[in-house]
């Protein structure tokens, strides 16, 4: 007797909000950035930050801290900004990022190298970049900004492929705010 094949089910396709949550909130964090823009290093404890949670996570050897050191670093600008602290909050930042590290090689994060390491070279890159632009000239600081969100959008794009240090909902963020952000800093920059 010859029976016929039970049809299969198949997945319903992912509704793209849920697919892609991570970029959608990275849009909207853009957006919400860059509002009020006047200048266009005035986004750059972003950079910082981005860099602070990516040390932060392999410090801590937890790619799942991520996202609440990201809320950290929000609460840390935020908090700078609204209470007219007359520190840059790009260095309250790399204060924490600095705690963070210590935090690390207590708990004896050196190894594996793509962890503690880099990201600890990589935040003195990129922080290096965020503290320096504000001081530089009004269009080398965003293009100098600009740069730098662009070469950390292409860190994520890396950690995003290889799945290392934070989850990829983060990288992905994180990719397309940095997009996003260093193409208003060059328009308005342009438009000046």
């Amino acid at each position: 007797m010859t029976g016929t094949a039970a049809p299969t089910r198949t997945a319903a396709p992912q509704h793209l909000v849920r697919r892609r949550w991570a970029s959608i909130v990275g849009i909207a964090f853009a957006a919400l950035l860059t509002a009020d823009l006047t200048h266009g290093t005035d986004v750059a404890p972003v950079l910082t930050a981005a860099a602070v949670v990516y040390l932060g996570a392999a410090a801590l050897r937890s790619r799942r801290t991520a996202w609440p050191l990201f809320f950290v670093t929000i609460v840390v600008v935020a908090a700078a900004r609204l209470l007219g602290f007359d520190a840059d909050p790009t260095w309250v930042l790399l204060g924490l990022g600095a705690v963070l590290a210590v935090v690390g090689l207590v708990r004896g994060a050196l190894r594996p190298a793509y962890g503690l390491p880099l990201q600890g070279l990589a935040l003195l890159v990129f922080g290096a970049v965020a503290a320096l632009a504000p001081a530089a000239t009004h269009d080398v600081g965003a293009y100098l900004l600009a740069a730098g969100l662009l070469a950390h959008a292409g860190w994520d794009v890396h950690h995003h492929r290889t799945q290392r240090v934070v989850p990829r909902s983060l990288a992905e963020f994180c990719v397309v705010l940095d997009v996003l952000l260093a193409a208003v800093i060059v328009a308005v920059t342009a438009l000046a």
